[in-house]
């Protein structure tokens, strides 16, 4: 496909998700509270990685929401996953 016809078929799927997390983002604001959660933390730095030119972006945002600790874990403190990486203790 060529740039036009990317960006005809997929805008609009793509402008919705843009959308949703900002309605997400302005949820959390509005919810208050003092704490930052590693969760959003990580969201936020993706999203400054979108603005990159350089080839990689997925790699990189996967890499930024993913563990690379190879080392096993004595427990862990909860059944699933995060979805990000909390900060060590």
């Amino acid at each position: 496909m060529t740039q036009e016809e990317i960006i005809e078929r997929y805008f609009l799927e793509h402008r919705a998700k843009v959308l949703d997390i900002a309605a997400f983002l302005d949820r959390i604001d509005r919810a208050g509270g003092a704490s930052e959660d590693f969760r959003i933390t990580a969201l936020l730095q993706c999203v400054k990685e979108l603005h990159s030119k350089k080839d990689g972006r997925t790699k990189r945002i996967l890499d930024l929401l993913s563990d690379q600790s190879t080392e096993p874990i004595e427990h862990a403190g909860m059944k699933g996953a995060s979805g990000a990486v909390p900060p060590t203790t």
